[in-house]
């Protein structure tokens, strides 16, 4: 039944993945793709667009594929399945936080969940970096071509904050970043 399966999966995500939604992202990524309910360019597609949704990004593609494979249900039990993890997890930690902080264990096995957590993050940036601009979906199906458009965009969002930054002294708003980003993608890919 879909909606077992899509709070289930979406519970093992949210219990599993660690350091918030970017982090989740390859799990979240790994899941729907190999269920079939999205494609990796859908995927791609919904991780640009999620940076201008309000919201965590895991809820908002819980309830985005929930929504998609189940109706209302679907998308209810999927993002009940991504939160709850950290919801009951929370609770426990900040009823033990001052105790658990005292021991070096505790102390050890925060300190390396970080690494892995930055590696997770790099993971996903560099998947969708092959994809944007080389068009490399996976080992097996290398595409290689170059997107010149993608790269015009990721200039103009490298170099505006840091001359602005550098001519106005102060920094560059990253809500008009992204508008601007929007506009010119509009403008090279096509309206």
């Amino acid at each position: 039944m879909i909606y077992l399966q899509l709070f289930f999966i979406f519970l093992k995500v949210g219990a599993v993945a660690f350091g918030g939604g970017y982090a989740m992202l390859a799990l979240i990524g790994d899941s729907v793709l190999k269920y079939g309910w999205m494609t990796e360019q859908e995927f791609l597609d919904f991780v640009g667009v999620e940076t201008i949704i309000p919201g965590p990004i895991a809820v908002n593609m819980a309830t985005y594929v929930g929504y998609e494979q189940g109706g209302f249900l679907g998308a209810l039990l999927a993002t009940i399945g991504v939160v709850l993890p950290s919801f009951i997890i929370t609770l426990i930690v900040v009823a033990l936080i001052k105790n658990l902080l005292k021991y070096a264990p505790i102390k050890t096995f925060i300190a390396s969940m970080r690494p892995a957590l930055g590696g997770l993050i790099l993971s996903v940036a560099l998947t969708m970096a092959l994809t944007v601009f080389f068009g490399i979906d996976t080992i097996e199906n290398i595409n290689f071509t170059f997107d010149w458009r993608t790269l015009v965009v990721l200039a103009v969002v490298v170099l505006v904050p840091f001359v602005w930054k550098r001519i106005k002294k102060k920094e560059f708003s990253s809500i008009l970043l992204v508008v601007i980003s929007g506009v010119m993608g509009m403008i090279l890919f096509g309206i």
